[in-house]
């Protein structure tokens, strides 16, 4: 699993694995991240947002991150159900972290365009996502991805802007 942290002027916004979506214009190949990159974005009426990546072995590390970010996307490997679990574990984590109390979060289903992949409405039962939604002091969105495709790409991108609002 990637780490991606996004960092928004003048608010930070944190986002948690979002592998594969190169600089959010055109999807690259789907890589696992190793160490760290950095991307500059331009949104709609020139919000600028610099994307930290991590890699998901960086994971013990990623709290360093969490001080003053105003947002969390957090992507889940939907084809992948041996690792759903593990996921789920990894976001409560990163729910239950004090600086992100207050945090806007996104949770992205990657790989969408799979044809072994479950359905979105079985995906989130198996996540729990009812169970974490009531439980978490954050205001919590989920769409579909395709990081290789680019579907749902739009939606990420019109989440951002909104956050960037608030």
């Amino acid at each position: 699993m990637n780490c991606l942290y996004v960092d928004i002027f003048p608010d930070k916004c944190l986002q948690l694995s979002l592998q594969g979506l190169g600089e959010l214009g055109e999807p690259s190949l789907t890589l696992p991240t190793v160490g760290t990159n950095l991307t500059d974005l331009t949104l709609k009426k020139k919000k600028k947002v610099t994307l930290r990546e991590l890699g998901g072995c960086m994971g013990p590390i990623w709290p360093s991150y969490f001080k003053d970010c105003s947002s969390v996307i957090f992507m889940v490997d939907s084809a992948n159900i041996a690792q759903m679990s593990s996921s789920c574990i990894q976001l409560l984590s990163v729910l239950s972290a004090e600086p992100l109390h207050s945090a806007s979060v996104l949770i992205l289903f990657n790989k969408r365009d799979m044809p072994c992949t479950m359905s979105l409405i079985e995906i989130k039962s198996l996540f729990r996502m009812d169970d974490i939604i009531a439980s978490a002091t954050q205001p919590i969105t989920s769409l579909e991805l395709s990081a290789r495709t680019g579907q749902g790409l739009q939606e990420v991108l019109s989440w951002l802007e909104s956050i960037i609002v608030k």
